[in-house]
């Protein structure tokens, strides 16, 4: 979900900082069309602490830290002036977020942003920053689920498809701990995605796969924003 209630604005912003970046630096190549399309995917937290985590756009258990300046990706060391997409997808929605107005509360229900530490308590150990009130319930987001996976040992989490269509998709997750291995699966079709992402609906039952292997895992009851079909 893009940082303002406009998600136009957002997203013409975005468009404009892009093109300026790429006009100034055209070696970058299509580095700013993906970083783009990471900041528009939602794949971009930042921090408080001027850090920020980038999900990979393939593979939803891989992530890249973004720290003073620095990128943990392949591409970081070779990209012109160190600018691979994830930093500058990083760069951009940060500079989005300067320039336009925060998001307001919202009234009555629906979908406020991530509570505080002060206003949930986590049984589970989740990072509040991962936690969102969705109707007045909470649920978690990917990421929380595997930052709690690697905290508890996550050794392994290997996510694939087992059948593709043009109107559905499956996938299966096996993700192996130091207290035992874990299978789920997860589906995704166009109607029950984000429209924003419809056009990449095989990609969400990736991550629903990988969700819900790792609620089992971890014994979680609170189901994962990316379950959702308005993500």
């Amino acid at each position: 979900m893009a940082p303002t209630t406009d998600r136009q604005a957002f997203r013409e912003t975005l468009a404009t900082l892009a093109a300026k970046t790429q006009a100034k630096i055209p070696a970058l190549n299509g580095r700013v069309e993906k970083a783009v399309k990471l900041a528009l995917a939602g794949d971009v937290e930042l921090h408080n602490d001027g850090t920020a985590t980038v999900y990979s756009s393939s593979d939803p258990t891989r992530r890249y830290a973004i720290v003073h300046g620095t990128c943990t990706c392949r591409d970081f060391d070779q990209a012109p002036e160190h600018l691979c997409q994830h930093r500058l997808s990083a760069g951009l929605v940060r500079r989005v977020r300067e320039l336009l107005p925060p998001e307001p509360a919202p009234d009555g229900g629906g979908r406020t942003d991530t509570l505080p530490e002060a206003q949930v308590e986590l049984p589970h150990g989740i990072d509040p920053r991962h936690i969102v009130m969705i109707q007045g319930k909470p649920f978690v987001k990917f990421a929380g689920l595997l930052d709690l996976a690697h905290k508890r040992g996550l050794q392994s989490l290997k996510v694939d498809w087992t059948f593709n269509d043009a109107e559905l998709s499956l996938a299966h997750a096996v993700a192996v701990f130091p207290f035992g291995t874990f299978e789920e699966s997860g589906d995704a079709t166009k109607d029950n995605v984000n429209k924003k992402v419809a056009p990449h609906f095989r990609r969400c039952a990736l991550t629903r796969a990988a969700a819900r292997c790792l609620r089992l895992a971890l014994g979680l009851d609170m189901v994962a924003v990316e379950e959702l079909a308005d993500e």
